[in-house]
């Protein structure tokens, strides 16, 4: 009986403790893999003394900044979303495109195009992709042909402004270009960039064979439930973009924003706030990437990417450069390796530089992790139900990012010779 006892004891063990834990393992998704394979690696780099713990301390400085200011901006954005402030922008969207989807398609591209270029690339991808997703839905169509010019358009409309991604801060600043200047070396790819990018778009998700209809029926105005926390959200979203554009970091930008949000929320409407909010898979994988990229370029990374980016600052160097920032950025992921190979080019061959930039920004379309703003798009993506198939997204964002990397370099050369 005392057996027996025992026995019985241990089976409800194993139910409350270990059951759970393996429907816990079930839940996660590849993405949650990846990030902490990535985290995990790091951790164990640095443990076993391959990465100095000087040098991780340094890296997570670095970071710390990057995480405050995506952490801060998805839970803004998510508060966003449920104040209703998308749904109300994306019927005025549907409205204003008359049932046509070409006119509607057209002001998509550019409002995702200047949304990126003056705010940043992650910031669209966390506060687009729940306006393209509503405005889908007040459509009556599918949600991919807009989530796929959310994220693309993410990617390959960062190349104008310093502040359009953070690769591009630290490019301006080792090439020594104020933002005025950079813009202007860097509009004709941009434009290209996003023309290649609209092409794309429309052959692959929107052209009348994938959207399955020739119009759509523009839906009512919507107006939101509780008026206080709209137009809280609202101006907090303007407040952001403000702070932005005037030159204010990025991180105080998001963080000045996100709280007077919560505080609202957390007065009127408190069960919102949830601990699922914050993006711990993406605090991981950005961490773990950077430790493992800082591990490999510390043990003969530098002298391999050298060899391959080469010296020669014309057009091949700036082939060479932009073919490596695309391949390692699907590899690994965008911004450690911008870091990467920007250590692996000569510092006077700036047209180089640049040419590794494009690569970096267009290039890192295939790969789930190749850009935060796939990462942050897909949580979006997830969160609204809209499943991914990520064959499809690495089979059509190959065929982008080749396209949109060759006239985006086609036209910086062009300019660099000019």
């Amino acid at each position: 009986m005392a057996a027996d006892g025992r026995r019985a004891g241990w089976a409800r063990w194993l139910r409350r403790d270990w059951l759970p834990r393996r429907k816990w393992a079930r839940s996660l998704e590849p993405l949650d893999w990846v990030a902490g394979g990535f985290l995990l690696a790091g951790l164990v780099l640095v443990a076993t003394g391959l990465l100095p713990r000087t040098q991780a301390a340094e890296t997570v400085r670095r970071v710390t900044p990057l995480l405050i200011f995506l952490g801060s901006v998805i839970i803004l954005a998510e508060l966003t979303a449920q104040a209703e402030v998308f749904d109300v922008v994306a019927a005025r969207l549907t409205i204003w495109a008359r049932g046509k989807f070409l006119a509607l398609f057209a002001m998509c591209v550019v409002f995702a195009s200047v949304t990126t270029a003056f705010l940043n690339l992650d910031t669209t991808a966390v506060l687009l992709t729940p306006v393209m997703l509503a405005t889908a839905a007040k459509a009556g169509i599918p949600s991919m042909p807009l989530a796929m010019l959310t994220v693309w358009l993410a990617n390959t409309a960062s190349l104008l402004l310093p502040v359009s991604n953070l690769t591009n801060l630290l490019a301006a600043d080792r090439v020594d270009l104020a933002p005025a200047e950079f813009a202007s070396r860097m509009i004709l790819p941009q434009t290209a960039s996003v023309l290649a990018t609209a092409g794309c778009l429309w052959l692959f998700y929107w052209r009348r064979r994938r959207r399955g209809r020739e119009r759509y029926t523009p839906p009512p105005p919507h107006t939101a439930g509780d008026q206080v926390l709209f137009w809280v959200a609202a101006v907090a979203c303007a407040a952001f973009v403000v702070l932005v554009l005037v030159g204010t970091s990025l991180p105080v930008s998001a963080v000045i924003c996100t709280v007077p949000v919560a505080g609202v929320f957390l007065l009127r409407a408190p069960k919102a706030l949830t601990w699922r909010m914050v993006p711990i898979r993406l605090f991981a994988f950005v961490i773990g990437s950077f430790l493992v990229v800082g591990t490999i370029a510390r043990h003969g990374l530098g002298h391999l990417l050298a060899g391959l980016v080469g010296t020669d600052p014309g057009t091949a160097g700036i082939l060479r450069a932009g073919a490596l920032g695309a391949s390692l950025s699907n590899l690994l992921n965008n911004l450690p390796s911008y870091v990467a190979g920007e250590a692996a080019i000569v510092p006077g061959n700036h047209d180089q530089l640049l040419g590794l930039l494009i690569g970096t920004n267009v290039g890192p379309l295939v790969t789930p992790w190749a850009s935060l703003a796939i990462i942050l798009w897909y949580e979006g993506c997830r969160r609204s139900g809209v499943k991914v198939s990520w064959r499809a997204f690495a089979a059509t964002g190959a065929v982008t990012a080749t396209a949109t990397l060759l006239v985006s370099l086609a036209a910086l050369i062009a300019t660099a010779h000019g």
